[in-house]
């Protein structure tokens, strides 16, 4: 499959329900059918996503076994051939060798690109540590015939920062398809960009998509998007044309949520909204995750009806 990577990608959400026995299980017709009705929305200018990302942060990936995250995978992939669009998944690993086995597996099940993610070390590792694991994931990634996209997320709580020459080196490798930058920093964006114009960069921060767009980001992958398709959709629209003033109104309505998506709750919050925005909030609340207070749901209710108010106004919702 060819991938040109213009254009927002929705990190979907693993739906879960509860088995027999009352314990958690992925539910794999509600996560289907959320990841259709995501990739099926038009935004005003016509286009729509242009791939779909699964098990990721969002996707619970943190708290499912391997088979759970293969199983799921492979579901999601039937929905990526349906709509035509690349399925991606995260991998992260403490060796390059146990990287490479991920990949491999992740290749079976329909993936085309992995977002790797640094090396979950305690340690720091050197620049040449982290440059090989990255080049033997890139060589796996050529043997199994899937691409990688290099993940840069010092932001987050225990992943290790790539320094801006080691994305340079990295950015380069064959079967390194994009890099995605999930960092405040959106000069570093604009850095790499300078060193190379035809660099693929997308944004993997919510509240930056207008400024990642202005230093040169070609798309984004998005959490709110998955709740505001046709918002998300729109507001990547308006960035690729340059029409900063429409970008940055849509960027201003749907902020409420767009704050959530750089916090650590990231994953329970945003699905709670989604479970608000299809009137199951039980179902937004089932997660392998953390247990929400009272207090954070209510915060995340006033910020979901704030953003739909302001979206409703643009015509926006859906």
């Amino acid at each position: 499959m060819s991938i040109q990577w213009n254009g927002v990608m929705p990190a979907v959400f693993t739906w879960l329900k509860e088995s027999k026995s009352g314990s958690l299980e992925i539910d794999l017709d509600a996560t289907q059918k959320q990841a259709a009705g995501i990739l099926k929305t038009q935004g005003k200018g016509g286009s729509r996503m242009s791939g779909l990302v699964g098990s990721g942060t969002l996707g619970e990936n943190s708290y499912l076994s391997t088979k759970q995250r293969l199983c799921l995978l492979k579901s999601l992939s039937e929905v990526a051939k349906e709509y035509h669009v690349p399925l991606i998944s995260g991998a992260a690993a403490e060796t390059k060798e146990e990287l490479a086995k991920i990949v491999e597996g992740l290749s079976t099940v329909g993936v085309d690109t992995v977002m790797v993610m640094p090396p979950k070390t305690k340690a720091v590792p050197s620049e040449k540590e982290m440059y090989e694991y990255y080049a033997l994931s890139e060589a796996t990634a050529k043997d199994v015939g899937v691409t990688i996209m290099p993940y840069n997320n010092p932001d987050a709580a225990g992943y290790h920062a790539l320094s801006t020459e080691l994305l340079k080196k990295i950015s380069v490798l064959p079967k390194v398809t994009a890099l995605k930058i999930s960092t405040i920093d959106v000069s570093i964006i604009e850095t790499l960009m300078l060193e190379n114009k035809g660099l693929k960069i997308l944004a993997g921060v919510d509240t930056l998509t207008v400024y990642a767009g202005l230093a040169g980001a070609s798309g984004g992958i998005t959490g709110v998007g998955t709740i505001f398709p046709k918002a998300s959709v729109t507001m990547q629209e308006y960035v690729l044309n340059g029409e900063w003033t429409e970008a940055y109104k849509i960027s201003q309505a749907l902020n409420p949520l767009s704050y959530l998506d750089a916090q650590p709750l990231l994953m329970e919050y945003l699905k709670l909204a989604m479970g608000i925005h299809h009137n199951d909030i039980a179902g937004g609340l089932r997660t392998f995750g953390k247990k929400l207070t009272q207090q954070q749901i209510d915060d995340v209710r006033v910020r979901y009806i704030l953003a739909k108010e302001r979206l409703e106004v643009l015509d926006l919702v859906g």
